[in-house]
């Protein structure tokens, strides 16, 4: 079998349910690779809803995608794809790109690095002997806790070496990002991070000298080919989401 190559590597801001403006553009471009940033919320198993392009489909988990019984299954149950989540782990591409993920989001209940003091559990397994039997999942903790970020992962993760790292949560030089995704960009030395999350696309290029990388988020349902040196190609703007406080322009660091 022939290895892809030629295309570009998508990145997939939050489809909330939606798939088919990735499958168009990633048939569109000939993507080498397509990376879901999180919340994909579908409503059928992954790997039906990309059936054209699942081979090269790659996913971390998003805060909502532990939100239902079916949110999770579709995702961590979803057959051959269920074993491309780049949660805490460095994959290489067939470019020789190597994308680090880091799912999830940063919960109180586990560790918030926003806050002072140390995190209330290290790892996933401590959470687990800790969640009464009746409420854990599938042999884990919580469902709601499949997508939580634990200090273990991450410290195993940043002991790695990537060229792109990509999140759910935005790193500092967002309004509502974390430092200490900074920290693990720095430990990875990547030269890209690219996250999803809060469906916006913020021009983060002043920041990029100071922080030691190139940031890109990615809007909802948005689409952006970024290769490893951080040139970026807007492929599908991403929606306006006017609810959530939609933010546009550039950020002065």
């Amino acid at each position: 079998m022939m290895t892809r190559m030629k295309g570009p590597v998508l990145y997939c801001g939050d489809p909330h349910g939606r798939f088919s403006h990735i499958i168009d553009a990633a048939e569109r471009t000939d993507a080498s690779a397509v990376i879901l940033l999180g919340d994909m919320e579908a409503e059928q198993l992954l790997e039906v809803e990309l059936a054209g392009i699942r081979d090269r489909v790659w996913w971390i988990p998003g805060n909502h995608d532990t939100d239902t019984e079916s949110t999770w299954r579709n995702l961590w149950g979803s057959g051959a794809l269920a074993e491309r989540n780049l949660h805490g782990r460095v994959i290489e591409l067939p470019d020789g790109t190597r994308i680090a993920g880091l799912g999830g989001v940063f919960r109180a209940a586990v560790w918030m690095p926003s806050e002072s003091g140390e995190p209330r559990v290290r790892s996933r397994a401590q959470l687990t002997k800790a969640t009464p039997r009746q409420d854990r999942c599938q042999g884990g903790p919580h469902r709601k806790h499949w997508s939580s970020i634990y200090p273990d992962e991450f410290d195993r993760l940043a002991r790695l070496r990537a060229d792109v790292l990509v999140t759910h949560e935005a790193p500092g030089y967002h309004p509502h990002g974390f430092k200490m995704l900074d920290t693990l960009a720095g430990a990875l030395r990547v030269k890209v991070a690219v996250h999803g999350h809060h469906h916006d696309s913020l021009d983060s290029s002043a920041c990029w000298v100071s922080q030691g990388f190139k940031s890109f988020g990615v809007g909802l349902r948005g689409i952006t080919a970024i290769d490893g040196e951080g040139q970026a190609k807007v492929i599908v703007p991403g929606e306006p989401d006017f609810e959530r406080g939609y933010r546009a322009g550039r950020i002065e660091c």
